[in-house]
């Protein structure tokens, strides 16, 4: 009976305050009025003293569904599945608009987050979370939209304009070793054929990847989704954006994707200009726009750290792959020698992003791949290196210079040097883990004690320039005539001097070896002057004529001064069509013969010109006077198949 009771008077009493309640709120009374009234009613009676934490209650839920409806509304005009869809937001034109969504996704998600604090109001959470979905597809199409639109397109005319280049003086259009070697003059200098180091970049340089206005409204949009709990799908649309935009830069350098097969199966030609361009993309890509992109991801995602290294490493994973998949190809490919300063460049210009790309990429794996590609191309540039040293070693040609002038294979080799030594830094890093190889056996040991302590490259060429002097002694043995061969070797060996004096392999070859070189020219002089001229010398000594110059013996001397003029004029015959390209030698050996031949010759003839003079056709035996002598050397290893002028204006 008495529970009976005591829900009789809770109804009733639930029925006082639902009726204060309707009355209150059915007066529409302002704040101050109705805070009056309540107050009055509830001293009236006690029953009524909860009446004021209902309606203040009611009032709550009043303010947030009028928040929400405002809002909403706002979200609701963009929705794409609207009756009336509109086009995007105009961010740039219309920012007021863009604020006011942006200000509306705020309003709603503040107030799911003042709901969820014990609010029972589920049919708002809902409602506001529906909203804030309907928002965040809106604001995720926006992303990729403003993505997309704002791409500053990449102007590889102008970088290339301001990037400084390297010039070396070397033909980048190689051909294949053999026994011509006629591709590797130094008229590939004058012909515009050139190796090219490549591009230096500056410090503290980047590119401008999206305009900077548009920047800061991605940043807004990627601040709000990434509270929203939408952050997954920002740094998947960014990602998937930037990949693509980063795939056309490299297009634009002129990187394309290409297979290991098709990368191996290329010609020269075609993979020297893709390694060129990949060498300038590779430098260009991390300096300059992966540099920017780092930047941009900075700014975008500001303040969420764990984003900006996602949306980076995510991006530029991409290129640097596809730039990874080119090195390694050309790493594996056949090795052979003019492909080793193009290997070189891609291993300079690998090594030298690599702090860059460490720095900016927290992608492990990435840099590991960085790291194998940039051994794998070590590895190549080293074998390319034997492959060069084996060519040269083996190199066993027949054909002999017509004239005894500098051979192709000095030419090739020389330059090849030259321009390797631009390399000795990376070569020497790479060489010195090699195994030591055995020096040549040299007579003078004073070369094997300085370059016991120089570096492996240099080493390396002083057995390179070994080979090849030895080699060139075999191919003087080819000419018949003995005298020609030490012209040969002088032209040569010269040659060879010549071109370390002029560069940094004076330094890496030392004083010792120049001195050496130089000295075996001027033996090879004296042995020259000795096989061609003893012979022609022996005319004017005074053996075999029959006694003193008052009494010698006519017959002696005509026959004296017919062998010397037939030697004199077969030689100069023969002599002239010989070549010595270095002028200050040919003035040497032309003075070195003049020196010899003219002061026995004048000696000679002022002995005993008076007995031949006497006597019938003495011109036929004294053709030549001193200075006709010295004109006709002076013609002396022209290179010209025709014979001396001088000799031919005597004989007539």
């Amino acid at each position: 009976m008495a529970a009976t009771n005591t829900n009789v008077a809770t109804g009733v009493d639930d029925r006082v305050l639902a009726t204060a309640q309707q009355i209150v709120k059915s007066l529409n009374t302002p704040k101050e009025v109705r805070e009056d009234m309540l107050l009055i009613l509830s001293n009236f009676d006690n029953r009524l003293s909860s009446i004021g934490s209902m309606i203040n209650s009611d009032n709550n839920s009043n303010t947030e569904n009028d928040r929400l409806d405002a809002a909403e509304k706002v979200i609701l005009r963009w929705d794409p599945n609207s009756d009336v869809p509109r086009p995007s937001l105009n961010w740039e034109d219309s920012p007021d608009e863009a604020a006011e969504y942006l200000s509306a996704v705020d309003d709603i998600r503040r107030l799911v987050e003042d709901l969820s604090i014990g609010s029972e109001s589920t049919k708002i959470v809902a409602r506001a979370e529906n909203a804030i979905q309907m928002a965040m597809c809106r604001l995720e199409s926006e992303f990729r939209h403003i993505l997309i639109q704002s791409t500053v397109p990449l102007d590889a005319d102008r970088l290339y304009g301001s990037i400084r280049r390297v010039h070396l003086s070397f033909a980048s259009h190689y051909s294949e070793i053999d026994d011509e070697f006629e591709s590797f003059g130094e008229e590939s200098r004058n012909s515009g054929r050139f190796h090219e180091r490549g591009a230096t970049i500056g410090e503290d340089s980047w590119v401008d990847l999206i305009h900077p206005d548009a920047a800061v409204d991605l940043s807004e949009i990627a601040d709000r989704m990434i509270r929203s709990g939408y952050e997954k799908e920002c740094v998947q649309v960014y990602s998937t954006v930037r990949r693509d935009a980063l795939d056309e830069c490299l297009a634009i350098l002129g990187v394309e994707r290409l297979s290991i097969e098709e990368v191996q199966k290329s010609d020269w030609k075609f993979l020297d200009e893709k390694m060129k361009k990949w060498i300038q993309a590779v430098k260009i890509t991390v300096r300059l726009i992966l540099v920017g992109e780092k930047r941009l991801c900075d700014q975008i995602f500001s303040g969420a750290n764990e984003s900006q290294e996602i949306c980076f490493n995510e991006t530029a994973k991409g290129c640097v792959m596809q730039l990874l998949n080119f090195g390694e190809a050309v790493a594996i490919g056949k090795r052979s020698p003019e492909k080793l300063f193009r290997i070189l460049d891609m291993y300079d210009a690998l090594a030298g992003v690599l702090p860059h790309l460490e720095a900016m990429v927290s992608d492990e794996f990435l840099i590991s791949e960085v790291h194998g590609v940039l051994s794998g191309l070590g590895e190549a540039a080293t074998g390319t290196f034997v492959e060069f040293e084996n060519a040269i070693l083996s190199e066993n040609s027949k054909k002999a210079m017509q004239n005894a002038d500098i051979h192709p294979l000095i030419r090739y080799v020389m330059n090849y040097v030259r321009l390797l030594v631009d390399y000795s830094k990376t070569m020497n890093s790479l060489l010195e883990d090699e195994e030591e190889q055995d020096m040549p056996n040299e007579k003078d040991n004073d070369d094997i004690l300085q370059l016991e302590s120089t570096s492996p490259l240099a080493r390396r060429l002083f057995m390179l320039l070994s080979s090849l002097e030895s080699n060139l002694v075999e191919k003087s043995k080819f000419y018949e005539d003995v005298s020609m061969q030490f012209i040969f070797l002088m032209n040569n060996i010269l040659y060879i001097v010549k071109k370390v004096k002029d560069s940094e392999l004076a330094q890496l070859l030392g004083d010792n070896w120049l001195r050496r070189r130089s000295g075996q020219i001027r033996q090879y002089e004296t042995t020259y002057l000795r096989a061609s001229w003893s012979k022609v010398l022996s005319c004017l000594k005074d053996e075999g004529i029959g006694g003193s110059p008052s009494n010698a013996s006519k017959v002696a001397l005509k026959e004296k001064f017919k062998n010397f003029n037939a030697g004199f004029e077969e030689i100069c015959r023969v002599q002239t069509a010989w070549k010595v390209s270095d002028t200050q030698l040919r003035d040497e050996l032309i003075i070195s013969v003049s020196e010899k031949v003219i002061p026995a010759y004048r000696s000679f003839l002022g002995r005993f010109r008076n007995q031949l003079e006497s006597g019938r056709h003495s011109g036929k035996y004294i053709k030549y006077t001193p200075e006709d002598l010295e004109n006709s050397l002076s013609d002396l290893f022209e290179g010209s198949l025709a014979v001396s002028h001088h000799l031919r204006r005597k004989s007539t």
